[in-house]
């Protein structure tokens, strides 16, 4: 169905090809995962499958590439439009309607179905991927996983026979993934649909893949073969294989059920041990937090500033209505300095807009709430961002300079940081980004780093994160979490929005669940988790009774 022949594509001013040697068939009816770390040329590849390369990124593209017998290089995706379906890692790329209904059948209508089947074929995708109740809603007001499912439905509608996904799952919460997991399943095995797409959760979709095809490292040859055969050599994995590593188990296991069925020696070697929780945050005194031992991305020591209050973060009775939306209600929450805050729960809960509020860009409708003393709307922004940082599941929010350069340099000023203290975070981060590439070059990972960075520079007091690891793979995930723990020691306070289980796990303090728009749980990390079936870590499911969260305790515990 997809065939790649001796593919390469070199963009306009690289040095060197982004991919190079592709080479290989995906085959009808089959759903094939394309792993790999950040910046190996994932979105390039999938994007000439879907014809976007070289017709709207420009660039060289040598080889071949076809879909059902399609030349990509000789039809735009506008003529692959029948054949193939693709949905990018920006949900908001895609969309040219105003609701989600009207969304939904803006392919059909291009392709000139009748009204009949259009009709009925939003009807199935409404009901299919769980948008029945927001039909009406402007997409304006949707949340960032509520957007990704639309734009996942948009593509379904016109039943192309080729899927093409990148990042899928990035924004959902466990349950939408799976939902959408089990979706795209059913139209491989019962219509035959092909799928690529490519996902650095891979704890979430390695056990639905037929194959996988690894791109190890930038212009590197890409490696095709089963799960198991990828999974034993590649440079990303999941925690169940992370922890089959850990157990020295083989042949890997690559599901939570394959790894229970293995894991009763190694429950009776941790038996009676403890996991380290790290231990709760220490606050620090009333005054302003220490500056942190100097990491390796550091020029120099820097102090938040002004000075810490004993709570960074105080919301009291708080209610937020957006349009016809009450998207907060009666939530109550403290956050204490060098404390690591999860909020979790499923797409549209309100976890975006709280931490919109506590960054002034929302008004309270009832309630209050104040970040450093001040209250944040009503706090001139130069005032605000030496106390509060947020980073906004759309980095390109941020970002309006033309070179990363200029985008350090600009917040080095904007924060009276020392020159090139915003170019070393970046560089800590995600190294290899040159100062003159432009932020729209990057990918969804990278340009979530660089806004990382940007926000940092500043050293807020309250650092606020929304799905902070879209795009990031585990290496990227764990220098993340290594930069964050440095800052919770220095007394900064973290809160993030995130579906992420792993990541909460690993660095959360306290987690607290939201459903509707209200609070349902706030308590310590293990606490919260290990009961949830739907947020419980992959170690935690494979080693309960017992209560272990990460790989990184089970390796500590067995040492």
């Amino acid at each position: 169905m997809i065939r790649f022949e001796n593919v390469s594509v070199t963009y306009d001013g690289a040095p060197e090809p982004t991919i190079q040697d592709v080479d290989f068939t995906v085959p009808e009816g089959e759903l094939v995962l394309l792993a790999g770390p950040s910046g190996v040329g994932k979105s390039t590849l999938l994007g000439a499958v879907a014809g976007l390369v070289p017709h709207f990124t420009g660039g060289t593209l040598r080889g071949r590439v076809t879909v059902a017998g399609r030349d990509t290089r000789a039809h735009t995706p506008r003529e692959l439009a029948d054949v193939v379906g693709t949905v990018g890692q920006d949900p908001l790329a895609h969309f040219v309607t105003d609701t989600v209904e009207e969304e939904l059948a803006y392919g059909m209508e291009s392709l000139g179905l009748p009204p009949a089947v259009m009709r009925r074929r939003v009807e199935e995708t409404l009901d299919l991927l769980g948008l029945a109740g927001l039909r009406d809603r402007p997409l304006a007001t949707l949340s960032g996983g509520q957007r990704q499912r639309v734009a996942i439905g948009s593509v379904l509608t016109p039943h192309p026979r080729v899927l093409v996904l990148d990042e899928p799952t990035s924004a959902l919460d466990p349950a939408a993934a799976e939902e959408v997991l089990a979706v795209l399943l059913r139209l491989v095995h019962d219509l035959g649909t092909t799928v690529l797409l490519a996902e650095h959760r891979l704890e979430r979709v390695l056990h639905y893949a037929d194959q996988v095809a690894l791109l190890p490292a930038p212009g590197a040859a890409p490696v095709l073969g089963t799960p198991a055969e990828i999974m034993a050599v590649s440079p990303v994995y999941p925690p169940v294989v992370d922890l089959g590593r850990a157990a020295g188990w083989s042949p890997l296991p690559l599901t939570v059920r394959d790894a229970r069925r293995r894991a009763g020696g190694l429950r009776g070697r941790l038996a009676g041990k403890v996991p380290d929780r790290g231990g709760a945050p220490t606050p620090p005194p009333a005054a302003e937090p220490h500056a942190p031992a100097r990491p390796a991305f550091a020029l120099r020591r820097r102090r938040p500033s002004p000075p810490a209050p004993a709570h960074p973060a105080e919301v009291r009775a708080l209610a937020v209505r957006r349009a016809r939306v009450q998207a907060l209600r009666h939530v109550d929450l403290t956050v204490a300095p060098g404390e690591t805050l999860a909020l979790m729960g499923r797409n549209g809960a309100g976890k975006s807009t709280l931490l919109t509020t506590l960054v002034g860009l929302v008004e309270p409708s009832a309630g209050t709430v104040r970040v450093g003393g001040a209250v944040p709307h009503r706090t001139p922004p130069r005032d605000l961002v030496r106390r509060v940082g947020l980073v906004p599941q759309e980095p390109r929010d941020l970002l309006c300079a033309d070179t990363v350069a200029a985008e350090c340099e600009a917040a080095d000023r904007d924060a009276r940081a020392a020159p090139g203290t915003c170019r070393a975070l970046v560089t800590g981060l995600l190294p290899g980004i040159a100062d003159d590439t432009h932020p729209r070059d990057l990918s969804e990972g990278q340009r979530l780093t660089l806004a990382l960075a940007v926000v940092l520079t500043a050293r807020p007091p309250l650092l606020l994160l929304d799905e902070p690891t879209r795009g990031l793979d585990y290496a990227a995930k764990a220098r993340l979490v290594a930069v964050l723990r440095e800052l919770a020691a220095a007394g900064h306070a973290i809160v993030l929005a995130t579906h992420d289980v792993e990541l909460a796990a690993e660095l959360a303090h306290r987690v607290v669940l939201l459903a509707e728009g209200e609070v349902i749980a706030d308590g310590p990390t293990a606490e919260v988790v290990v009961s949830s079936p739907s947020f419980a870590p992959q170690v935690t499911k494979i080693l309960a009774p017992q209560e272990w969260l990460t790989v990184a305790q089970v390796r500590e515990a067995l040492a």
